[in-house]
């Protein structure tokens, strides 16, 4: 079998303005979201569709070129050897070793779909290939309820609000949730670089923790509340707000300070609780830090950026090692999410998947051919061939595309 075309798109969502009042471009994350993905064509007649991570933010347009130039290296070649296409994309691309989120979502979806084409070669799903499930189904966690908790864009002003998207989220079975409780001010504006980094003003951490608060009231000691950070804030003020927060029982403090080693730990050794973080953290070469130094107790490599599945394979086995949990981070398509749940159901260091809010959005339900949805806090790990779903006909013909033969 042979690879013979590659076809790199830009999707176009149907997407809306959601209102919600939000004040600041980023927060709307709605108004930008391109998806970055690709389908492998084979000389069989079998093909693979994969993700890029970068559908968010920026990146999105080098993303694509950046797979446009890998593809012209592996047409002709076997998609079944995947760790060949890899290695090759890693070591003769000159300037991708060492290489940013760019060059590793680039690589995971070529990644992606090559274990898609994979499964639907063996007939089976890629679960099956990475060793076999050791559990059926996955619990999840409610992500992100500071932009509300269903289909429409409701972000969180007053404390309230926090209290209320929690409690509808626990109301539907999920008995966990994360929140970044830090991202808009009570009048629906954003907090700047410099109100949430360095040691803050009294204002800010007591926003923080009047917020924590209210939810663990509302939702008391047997629903595992994760604090998302972002990386908005830095060492200092995250030691500040974390300090302040412990005392409700975090189940973990994600992305507390911008990705690098050092900082990680002196956050870590300073707070005494569990820490996560990943989806800025790309290969099993950054990682190593992390897991060597003990500052991260759940890693969260994403399967569209850190370099795929076959990537992200190899970190949970090194974090393994280390009694460390893993988490995928999930934030796209269902591309991305059925990859994640074979991953997942597979590894044995696994802690919780991520449900994220972006997925209750109709333009990405209709980017798909399956709609996974779980049921009391739970995902079924899909049964399907390959991935278990694939793209669809609207995202097909929705789309700036390049095909390279």
């Amino acid at each position: 079998m042979k690879i013979t075309k590659i076809d790199v798109m830009i999707l176009k969502p149907n997407q809306k303005n959601t209102g919600g009042g939000v004040k600041i471009d980023w927060a709307n994350f709605d108004r930008n979201c391109r998806p970055i993905v690709c389908r492998i064509h084979t000389d069989e007649g079998i093909y693979g569709d994969g993700e890029a991570g970068m559908l968010f933010g920026v990146g999105a347009l080098g993303t694509a070129g950046m797979m446009r130039d890998f593809a012209r290296m592996i047409i002709g070649m076997d998609p079944l050897d995947n760790e060949v296409i890899w290695d090759k994309f890693y070591k003769q691309g000159y300037f991708t070793q060492s290489g940013g989120p760019i060059i590793y979502a680039a690589i995971s979806a070529f990644d992606m779909a090559l274990w898609d084409i994979k499964g639907k070669y063996f007939k089976v799903p890629i679960a099956k290939l990475l060793g076999g499930s050791r559990r059926k189904e996955l619990r999840c966690y409610a992500s992100q309820l500071q932009f509300g908790w269903g289909p429409e864009l409701t972000p969180a002003f007053q404390t309230q609000d926090y209290v209320n998207n929690a409690l509808k989220a626990v109301s539907e079975g999920y008995n966990a949730i994360k929140i970044d409780f830090f991202t808009l001010d009570k009048d629906g504006s954003g907090f700047t670089e410099e109100q949430r980094c360095g040691l803050l003003e009294p204002y800010y951490v007591d926003l923080v923790e009047e917020r924590v608060a209210a939810v663990r009231e509302a939702i008391g000691p047997k629903v595992d509340l994760i604090v998302e950070g972002h990386s908005f804030t830095d060492a200092l003020s995250a030691v500040q707000i974390g300090e302040r927060i412990k005392q409700y029982n975090i189940f973990y403090y994600e992305e507390a300070c911008t990705p690098t080693p050092k900082m990680q730990k002196y956050v870590a050794d300073a707070l005494g609780i569990p820490m996560g973080s990943g989806e800025r953290i790309f290969s099993r070469w950054q990682y190593a830090p992390y897991i060597e130094n003990l500052s991260l107790q759940v890693l969260q490599p994403d399967l569209s950026n850190c370099g795929g599945i076959t990537e992200a394979k190899k970190i949970a086995d090194m974090a393994y090692i280390y009694d460390i949990g893993i988490q995928s981070h999930v934030c796209g398509t269902a591309l991305t999410l059925a990859a994640s749940l074979n991953f997942e159901s597979v590894i044995p260091n696994f802690i919780i998947h991520e449900h994220h809010v972006v997925q209750f959005r109709q333009y990405m339900k209709e980017l798909c051919t399956v709609d996974f949805e779980p049921e009391n806090g739970k995902f079924k790990v899909p049964d399907g061939i390959g991935l278990g779903t694939e793209l669809s006909e609207f995202a097909l013909t929705h789309c700036e595309k390049w095909t390279i033969e």
